[in-house]
């Protein structure tokens, strides 16, 4: 199997890595990985204390080199999650930047500190040439262990061999036409795929440039836009900040529209804000879907017709169906109005939940179709609109299945309306009702339950109207921005 950061060995004199006035080119980002690769070698897994820092992607990149498997963890993560993670994966030892405290859950583990400052001197290193190892020929051989969020009980450790990540990067190259002239800014964590496989590896694999913000700021955004940097992944909170941002920061409108590419993903991007930022950059946003079982399977194409709301086709490579409740027959073609599961196949998907085969098997249905759990129709150009998590955002009401994502869509064209989620809720005579969730632009003054039932009726359908509605100060949001609607009860408790 062919490197996956050939640049490592080919553009040595390359920038490679930013973060704040910390760099790395390729040559010295090799000089730093190498030795820690060596020390690693041999081990199933390691464990990398995923701070928005250098020292994680030096760790991650040597791990790599090794042949070894990156477990990522999140720094925010509670103990028990932690204690869960490190007894599951078995990590042989936790890579950490100097000085750094770990918690007890880690105390157990050897510690490798990736000290780039005394370890070995990189300048001297890159003059004369690191030594890479070989990395492993076979392509199944695990990359990531990535932990899911477990929504549904203790965190599941999705295995994602190398063959997923070469596969989904390059197919990335291929729909965004990525190269090694462009440089990714973006302030996303790195114990996630979105930061960590497309936000670090990405550039790297490309041969290109990363600039981590280290805390994504809109400031930060225009910096390095400005200063040459092509493109920017971002979550829907982070461009949410961005719209309401531009009408009083000219610079930032201006560094946007220079841009080559805007990338949105972990999460629908509202159609509001969509429209705010190509109004004021005339940008688009673009988005694309993906999970951590699969890593990317649609992008909207950049040259392709606008449509605010979906994410794109399938990528190459990547099979896509929707699928009918059953859980195997297909949801006609050429309905529009047809909501069915997506299910995907291809060189992007996983191997197996580690120690969970009952939960493998279950993810899978007839013929190695990965059974996603989101809802979604096909429009008739083929592409994607997601309605939203078979689980928590498909509403079964009066007879009608309704997405919670278009409700929301035009809550949020409500000018009282900050923040809004919809929900589902037991109703003795529709089966289930329409329930939104609404953080008001003036919590002194929200708008009413009836103005906002009939504004969305009046965009939308009679049926689709929230008939409860909740005010809260704040919508509960987990680390990456996405909404947890599992937790909006207790928000008015």
């Amino acid at each position: 199997m062919p490197r996956l950061l050939p640049a490592l060995s080919d553009t040595p004199d390359r920038p490679a890595l930013r973060f704040g006035d910390r760099a790395l080119s390729y040559g010295q980002l090799a000089a730093a990985a190498a030795p820690l690769a060596s020390r690693v070698s041999g081990s199933a897994r390691v464990a990398v204390w995923a701070t928005p820092t250098l020292e994680t992607a030096v760790g991650t990149v040597a791990a790599l080199l090794a042949g070894v498997a990156v477990v990522p963890v999140n720094p925010k993560s509670g103990d028990s999650e932690l204690g869960h993670i490190v007894a599951d994966s078995g990590p042989e030892a936790v890579l950490a930047a100097p000085d750094v405290p770990l918690p007890p859950a880690l105390a157990a583990l050897p510690r490798i500190d990736i000290d780039l400052d005394v370890d070995i001197d990189v300048r001297e290193e890159n003059e004369a040439g690191a030594v890479l190892p070989d990395e492993p020929e076979d392509p199944e051989t695990p990359a990531f262990v990535v932990y899911t969020s477990g929504t549904t009980g203790p965190p599941k450790g999705a295995v994602l061999p190398r063959r997923a990540v070469s596969s989904t990067l390059d197919a990335l190259r291929d729909a965004w036409r990525w190269t090694e002239r462009d440089t990714l800014v973006h302030g996303l964590p790195l114990f996630h795929v979105h930061g960590l496989i497309l936000g670090i590896i990405g550039p790297l694999r490309r041969g290109g440039a990363v600039r981590h913000l280290g805390r994504f700021d809109t400031g930060g955004v225009t910096r390095e836009l400005t200063s040459g940097a092509t493109m920017l992944f971002g979550v829907p909170t982070m461009y949410h900040r961005i719209a309401e941002a531009l009408p009083a920061d000219p610079a930032l409108a201006k560094a946007l529209a220079s841009a080559r590419l805007l990338v949105s993903g972990s999460a629908a991007l509202p159609v509001h804000d969509h429209e705010r930022i190509t109004a004021a950059t005339g940008q688009r946003v673009v988005e694309r879907y993906g999970m951590t079982e699969t890593l990317m399977n649609t992008s909207v194409l950049p040259d392709a017709e606008p449509r605010p709301g979906t994410v794109g086709v399938p990528l190459p490579g990547v099979e896509l169906r929707l699928a009918e409740e059953d859980g195997t027959t297909e949801v006609p073609a050429g309905d529009p109005e047809a909501v069915g599961e997506i299910q995907v196949r291809g060189p992007n998907l996983f191997l197996e939940y580690l120690n969970r085969p009952d939960a493998t098997a279950a993810a899978f249905a007839p013929g190695g179709w990965f059974r996603t759990g989101d809802m979604a129709v096909r429009e008739d150009d083929g592409s994607v609109r997601i309605i939203g998590r078979k689980a928590t955002d498909l509403i079964k009401s009066g007879g009608y299945k309704i997405g919670a994502g278009e409700i929301e869509n035009a809550l949020l064209e409500h000018p009282g309306v900050k923040e809004a989620a919809v929900t589902g809720a037991p109703d003795p005579d529709l089966g289930e009702r329409v329930v939104a969730w609404i953080v008001p632009e003036d919590a002194e003054q929200p708008p009413g339950e009836r103005e906002l039932a009939d504004h969305v009726a009046a965009r939308l359908a009679p049926h689709k109207r929230p008939r409860t509605v909740h005010y809260l100060a704040a919508l509960p949001r987990n680390d990456m921005g996405k909404i947890l609607k599992r937790s909006l009860p207790r928000a008015t408790e």
